[in-house]
């Protein structure tokens, strides 16, 4: 019989890259953060910007600083500054994308396909133009086993309140299956990404990495990301004026009422 409980204890997600990536990296963060601006697509600008800095705080501020499950070396050693550098770029790279992809997600946005092809396909292609960059001798991991568990207490909070909302709710009904796809999916693109480009280095843990990050990782904050989705677009539109008429596409009586008026 399988040790599931040990087997989560061994879940190390490790990436291993080269100074070249994280500067295409940066590159491509620039561009996309160019595109919102010219669409004029600000309140989705500052969301993912939030997710940076969200993403730093939590790696930065709680994985290295406190429960110290975060390890960075270069060439084999490990500094405080290259640390620091590292998960600063790694936090606003994973939380600048991963919260524009929930965010157009959410609000099924005209050219989700395109955002979409362009944060997935630059994760599949730029490792393999990294490597003309030479040896990747920066690695970054971290153990999970100190936080998993109550990442898995929020997930379930999260979901058993909005579960309990579409029970007792008779006028409005919030998609609860479309959010954990959306949850599953931005991270699952993450993982699979890493792991078929060998970044993150294939072993015993690989597919359970894979599947218990994509499970846990971002779903966990959908539910309440939701909540914030629907409190701050019913008060702005994307060019940041004030909302006149919000209709929420995840909701099934919004959908409903959007499609009868047309």
């Amino acid at each position: 019989m399988i040790n599931l409980v040990g087997s989560l204890d061994n879940i190390n997600p490790t990436r291993n890259f080269n100074l070249l990536y994280i500067i295409l990296d940066s590159i491509f963060i620039l561009v996309l953060i160019g595109l919102l601006i010219y669409q004029k697509k600000y309140l989705t600008l500052f969301w993912s910007l939030f997710g940076g800095v969200l993403y730093f705080l939590v790696d930065y501020g709680y994985f290295y600083l406190i429960s110290h499950s975060r390890v960075v070396t270069v060439d084999g050693l490990s500094s405080e500054v290259n640390t620091a550098l590292v998960l600063l770029w790694m936090s606003l790279s994973y939380g600048i994308t991963n919260f524009a992809f929930i965010r157009l997600c959410l609000k099924r946005d005209n050219n989700l396909k395109e955002y979409l092809l362009l944060i997935i396909g630059w994760r599949l292609v730029a490792p393999s133009v990294a490597a003309l960059g030479g040896e990747s001798n920066i690695q970054t991991f971290r153990t999970t086993n100190q936080y998993h568990g109550f990442m898995a207490i929020i997930l379930l909070i999260g979901y058993l309140g909005l579960i309990v909302y579409n029970i007792v709710n008779k006028k409005r009904v919030v998609k609860i299956l479309v959010l954990n796809l959306i949850g599953i999916s931005v991270q699952f693109c993450w993982e699979f990404a890493l792991l078929i480009n060998q970044i993150r280095p294939m072993n015993a843990n690989s597919l359970m990495t894979l599947g218990v990050n994509s499970l846990i990782e971002t779903n966990l904050g959908l539910p309440y990301m939701y909540l914030i989705y629907i409190a701050v677009s019913k008060r702005f539109k994307e060019n940041l004026t004030k909302q006149d008429n919000f209709i929420d596409f995840n909701s099934k009586e919004k959908v409903a009422e959007a499609t009868a008026q047309k």
